[in-house]
C-alpha cells in the first residue's frame, strides 16, 4: 500500500489547519492508520490513531483536545484537524499504516507503511 499525505503548511499559534492521508494500492485490504510527527533533533512521535475495526480513537498527551483524528473509508483517506496549533507542534507530519491493530500502536516500529511526510510550521 501507497501512502500519501498532504495539507501542510506555514500558520500562526493558534491557527488549525488540517491534514490528509490518502491509500493506494492494495486497498481491498482495510488497513488501520495513524499520525507521528518528527520535529528537528528530536524522534519520531505518536500523534494520533484511529482503529478501523471499532472505530476508536488515540491521541498523545500533548495533543488531546486539539486535535481531532478522522476516516473516510469510501476515499481510503484519513484526516487530522489540528486545531488551537502551537509552536511546539512544528515538525514533520507522517502517515502510517499498518494491516492488524497492535496494542503498541504508539509505537513506530510497529507500522510497515509510510507515507512521505508532511511539513507543518506554525509561528509564535
Amino acid at each position: 500500500v501507497q501512502l500519501q499525505a498532504y495539507g501542510g503548511g506555514l500558520v500562526q499559534a493558534g491557527d488549525s489547519l488540517r491534514l490528509s492521508c490518502t491509500a493506494s494500492g492494495s486497498t481491498s485490504v482495510a488497513y488501520h492508520m495513524v499520525w507521528f510527527r518528527q520535529a528537528p533533533g528530536k524522534e519520531r512521535e505518536f500523534v494520533a490513531a484511529f482503529r478501523l475495526t471499532i472505530r476508536s480513537t488515540y491521541y498523545a498527551d500533548s495533543v488531546k483536545g486539539r486535535f481531532t483524528i478522522s476516516r473516510d473509508n469510501a476515499k481510503n483517506t484519513v484526516y487530522l484537524q489540528m486545531n488551537s496549533l502551537k509552536p511546539e507542534d512544528t515538525a514533520v507530519y507522517y502517515c502510517a499504516a499498518r494491516m492488524h491493530w497492535s496494542v503498541n500502536y504508539y509505537s513506530r516500529e510497529h507500522y510497515p507503511y509510510w507515507g512521505q511526510g508532511t511539513q507543518v510550521t506554525v509561528s509564535s
